[in-house]
């Protein structure tokens, strides 16, 4: 038994950027999750900790991303991991882990929508 199954809570980092690949179209977007910052029992304060990921949306999906999701969005999603692995010009191998987005819900606007 396996389980790939991704579900994140955070804000868009920026607006999606739309491509099409054989005219299916993709979304590709940043999500910021933050740790709060805390204090220890013991006094040792820890800061804030931002993790980016990065969105992959297809179809519906990516139509949806291009008309409604716009940067500083609080979204919840789901979804699998995906990595991928290339070489660039000069021989040098580069790999990325991304989130290929199942489901999406808005969770509130932050104050930039507000605005």
């Amino acid at each position: 038994m396996a389980l790939n199954k991704v579900m994140l809570i955070g804000n868009v980092g920026k607006d999606p950027q739309i491509r099409y690949v054989e005219g299916k179209p993709v979304a590709e977007l940043t999500l910021a999750t933050t740790d709060r910052a805390f204090t220890t029992a013991q006094g040792v304060q820890v800061p804030e900790k931002t993790e980016w990921h990065r969105l992959v949306m297809w179809n519906k999906l990516a139509e949806f991303a291009e008309k409604y999701i716009r940067t500083g969005a609080k979204l919840y999603v789901e979804g699998k991991l995906r990595t991928r692995t290339w070489q660039d010009q000069n021989a040098i191998k580069h790999s990325v882990t991304e989130i290929y987005v199942e489901n999406l819900e808005f969770l509130g606007q932050s104050q930039k929508q507000q605005g």
